[in-house]
């Protein structure tokens, strides 16, 4: 049995299962230990984890019993998404995996049923739509009408706007930003309706009516209670979008979010010393499941859209700049933050990016150590770059899900033709990283792909889509096993953001975060992951969902 230090307390809880895995390192024995198969809980901590009659030992008259024939893990965390932003993201009509006819028709379906002038958004869709007719707005005039249209593209960086809301907005493609966004125009200077980048959607979107914190709060909700029912106990939020306070404070009148909610807002390209003050300034920022702690920056853009920084140009002779028009100010930024303690995250897909971050993370020698850091996304990097995660201390935070569903093995996607055949083959290198001894961390960046942990963790070991069975599968070299596949859900993902001390494993007197299936992951197939049923998602000691 393994307890607190000083074990006097009497659980307010105690979890029955056939199995608990603590993801503890397994300790040196010279016989046979007895497996968990029980979990004692008081107040949001772990007392003491044991056997069946070890637990119901300590007991006393007021102890609730869960009783679960199933596995227990520690409560998984998806280290990306977008909780908040990803209400924006997800308004309108949904467009993933659908072919140009079918996004054409579920637009003009809309535009018969809304009002005039009112406008029509959509998310999710695929860039490889728009092979034929390069980024354009323009091929949903005739459908959408008089009515303003805006649609984001599922790498959530860019979208297109037809011509109605080009002139509604009067959209130039002279508009300037601070950071590399802009509005894409043709051979003759005249808008396209393609807006790359956030600080121009953000230009765009600033005149649709938006929703009220009241609707916001209520899909927030749903969003969170829905990530419980999936086994999600707590997620890395890598934003705190605006309206998020009000929301969540709104959403927590209800009651405690089905979810722990880490949020770490977006420093913007080029952000003034007074911004970093400000950023500064919110960490701390809490209510009872959700808190403000790090800050997020973004190198680079997308490979689909042409903004990922590469040492190299794409096919199209694009990825050469940095989001950072002066990347010496993110090392600047950087170090601010550094010098504070405050944790940072850097998204970088392309390979320069990647590198330029590193040798910035490495620029600040000692201050590394005063907190956690990591790098977003990864999406293809050389083998010499593989091997300074691990030398530096610095955490990979991926999403494989997304080269399973956004990449095809034939390398004919949009992704693998920009990039071309070698540095495509350098894709998602989740098992070279993990293996050079680095922590890495898994998420999903909901909303760009789902959040179900048992679909990504399939991804991830397989390497196809496994709701899409006999898919070739894209670098199948850089599978994880099981083990590391559940590790960065718990272990990997409370390293990457240094909570380890806190949570991700469960032992005695970390945060009482569970997640409970009907099956081991670590004795089933893969294959069969989506259809292991989640019997309960425990927060703080309580459950946030249960299936019986």
């Amino acid at each position: 049995m393994h307890t607190t230090p000083e074990h006097t307390a009497t659980p307010d809880r105690i979890v029955l299962a056939s199995r608990v895995h603590t993801m503890e390192p397994a300790p040196a024995s010279d016989g046979p230990a007895n497996p968990v198969t029980a979990i004692a809980l008081s107040g949001d901590r772990v007392l003491a984890t044991g056997t069946h009659d070890e637990m119901l030992g300590l007991r006393g008259p007021g102890t609730v019993i869960d009783d679960f024939a199933g596995t227990v893990y520690p409560g998984f965390t998806d280290s990306h998404t977008h909780v908040i932003l990803g209400l924006e993201l997800t308004r309108g009509l949904h467009l993933t995996d659908l072919d140009l006819d079918t996004v054409r028709a579920r637009v003009a379906a809309a535009a018969a049923e809304l009002p005039d002038g009112a406008w029509i958004h959509g998310w999710g869709a695929d860039p490889n739509i728009f092979t034929g007719s390069g980024f354009t707005g323009r091929i949903f005039d005739d459908v959408a009408g008089d009515h303003p249209l805006f649609i984001r593209m599922r790498d959530a960086h860019s979208a297109v706007v037809n011509s109605t809301t080009i002139d509604l907005l009067g959209l130039t493609g002279r508009e300037t930003f601070p950071d590399e966004s802009r509005i894409g125009v043709d051979d003759q200077g005249v808008p396209t309706g393609y807006v790359l980048e956030l600080a121009a959607i953000d230009l765009v979107l600033s005149q649709a009516p938006p929703e009220t914190i009241a609707q916001q709060a209520d899909r927030v909700w749903a969003v969170l209670t829905g990530m419980a029912a999936s086994g999600i106990a707590s997620t890395h939020v890598l934003d705190f979008h605006r309206g998020s306070r009000e929301i969540l404070e709104l959403a927590e009148e209800r009651g405690d979010l089905p979810v722990r909610l880490r949020f770490s807002p977006i420093v913007p390209a080029g952000a003034s010393e007074a911004q970093l003050r400000e950023f500064a300034e919110l960490q701390g920022l809490r209510g009872r499941r959700w808190r403000v702690e790090g800050v997020k920056f973004m190198i680079d853009g997308t490979v689909d859209n042409g903004s990922a920084w590469l040492a190299e140009p794409d096919c199209f002779g694009q990825g050469l700049r940095s989001l950072w028009t002066d990347p010496e100010a993110y090392r600047a930024a950087l170090r601010y933050f550094a010098e504070r303690g405050v944790p940072t995250a850097t998204h970088a897909i392309g390979d320069r990016g990647v590198d330029f971050v590193l040798d910035a993370l490495e620029s600040l020698g000692d201050l590394r150590a005063n907190a956690a850091h990591r790098i977003e996304h990864i999406e293809t990097i050389p083998d010499e770059t593989v091997q300074r995660f691990a030398a530096l201390g610095v955490a990979a935070s991926m999403q494989p899900i997304h080269g399973t569903h956004h990449t095809r093995a034939d390398r004919s996607d949009n992704w693998s033709v920009r990039l071309g055949d070698t540095r495509a083959a350098r894709g998602w290198r989740c098992a070279d990283i993990r293996r050079s001894g680095a922590v890495l961390a898994l998420g999903s960046d909901w909303p760009v792909t789902p959040y179900d942990p048992r679909a990504m963790l399939a991804d991830t070991i397989l390497r196809y889509p496994v709701e899409r069975p006999g898919t070739p599968p894209v670098q199948p070299e850089q599978a994880l096993t099981r083990r590391e596949a559940l590790e960065g859900y718990t272990v990997h993902a409370a390293a990457a953001s240094g909570l380890l001390d806190d949570e991700g494993t469960l032992a005695p007197g970390k945060r009482a975060n569970l997640t409970v299936l009907d099956a081991d992951l670590l004795d089933t197939p893969p294959e069969r992951f989506p259809e292991v049923g989640v019997l309960a998602t425990f927060v703080d000691g309580v459950p946030a969902h249960v299936n019986r």
